[in-house]
């Protein structure tokens, strides 16, 4: 559902520090004529840690409106549960395809915990889920085995994979059931990714250049691995 290329939109600011709208359109439109697939606002790269609720609200509700042939993925997390719940129905109403779920940071959760927590959001949101895995950012590894569980969650619809552990990934591709997408959470690893077998890329370089992560995730799926590296 989310294959391809999608990218984590920066979210653009004026000088007075407000959500600069017309510049968020724009890229939005950019991005569209450029081939890319999926749009991602509010996630790490669109720095949602430093939106209020409203402005997070904002940023998406424009994103949905602006977009004409791709597909939203808004990111909703947190690392407390009942705000991610939240969230993610507000981004649901708001008209998103589906919902980035990072997984919990800072309170470094167990494996049954974050099982728990992704399957809280899942049931409340009733839309597609992209379970996102940084540990990097979190201090959290979701394991295979939990990414397993979670697959037969009804609404986890795939995972974002920024762990950097290609032994996991490849383990996740080889587990997964039909219809569970990976995607790369990281530029670097996309290709390799794609070629066992991944689905395709949350981006950030294609903020600037999504015309060539389009052509490369493109041939890549394509078996044209000469092309596309």
């Amino acid at each position: 559902m989310f294959a391809g290329t999608g990218t984590a939109l920066v979210t653009p600011f004026s000088k007075d520090g407000s959500v600069d709208e017309d510049a968020l359109r724009r890229l939005v439109n950019f991005q569209e004529d450029n081939g890319v697939d999926v749009l991602i606002p509010c996630g790490s790269t669109g720095e949602s840690a430093m939106l209020s609720l409203e402005e997070h609200l904002h940023v998406i509700s424009i994103v949905v409106d602006e977009a004409k042939r791709a597909k939203v993925l808004a990111g909703a997390g947190s690392n407390c549960t009942s705000e991610a719940v939240s969230l993610s129905r507000k981004a649901r109403d708001l008209g998103a395809d589906g919902i980035l779920s990072i997984s919990p940071y800072c309170v470094k959760p167990t494996q049954e915990g974050l099982y728990q927590h992704f399957k809280a959001v899942a049931e409340a949101a009733d839309c597609p889920v992209i379970v996102y895995n940084i540990p990097g950012r979190t201090g959290v590894n979701i394991t295979a085995d939990t990414l397993m569980r979670l697959a037969e969650v009804p609404g986890i619809a795939g995972v974002k994979e920024a762990s950097g552990n290609m032994a996991q990934i490849q383990e996740v591709l080889l587990r997964r059931p039909e219809g569970f997408e990976v995607l790369s959470g990281d530029d670097s690893l996309t290709l390799p990714i794609i070629c066992l077998g991944g689905d395709g890329v949350i981006s950030v370089a294609s903020n600037c250049c999504p015309g060539l992560v389009s052509e490369m995730v493109l041939n890549a799926a394509a078996g044209k691995f000469d092309i596309a590296r």
